[in-house]
């Protein structure tokens, strides 16, 4: 049964909308993975199904805040930061850790979302351009993502399709 308020991320549309009561209350433009859809750990893909966020994270930081291993580093990104470290897979502002929430498909060993680190994070916006580009995670504009932070709860549900 679908929750009255949850989070459908489409990958095709590369779209998440904030849904309550059967109603779009609102719509942000995101980036999936690169290496498209899919479950096993170390794949880089984005897991579908039914997930739920697990921890909010970032609350009362600076927007284009920098976290690894979601702690804040301390820095604020920058494009000159950027330049500093162009490998780096950036995650700023505020993490939203999914947790997968059925069994075999995307919760427990090695199809679990929570223990792929599976987030829904900031990236430099410049990353935004419309496609699948990220590890696996769903990356969105840092000022969506202050937005979307502020609307949902711990707990709230997500659901991610083709």
């Amino acid at each position: 049964m679908t929750p009255s308020s949850f989070i459908d991320i489409s990958i095709p549309a590369q779209r998440l909308m904030l849904v309550d009561e059967g109603r779009v209350v609102k719509s942000y433009p995101v980036s999936t993975a690169k290496n498209g859809p899919g479950e096993l750990k170390g794949s880089e893909c984005t897991p579908r199904g039914w997930h739920k966020i697990r921890a909010k994270i970032g609350e009362d930081l600076p927007i284009y805040s920098v976290f690894k291993a979601r702690r804040p580093t301390g820095e604020i990104y920058s494009p000159e930061l950027g330049n500093q470290f162009p490998p780096r897979d950036w995650i700023l502002t505020r993490i939203l850790w999914l947790s997968g929430l059925e069994p075999g498909k995307n919760r427990y060993g090695s199809v679990d979302t929570a223990w792929r680190y599976i987030y829904i994070h900031g990236c430099p916006d410049e990353l935004m351009n419309g496609k699948p580009e990220s590890h696996g995670c769903i990356r969105m504009l840092n000022a969506d993502l202050i937005d979307l932070f502020e609307r949902v709860a711990t707990n709230t549900e997500v659901y991610i399709h083709e």
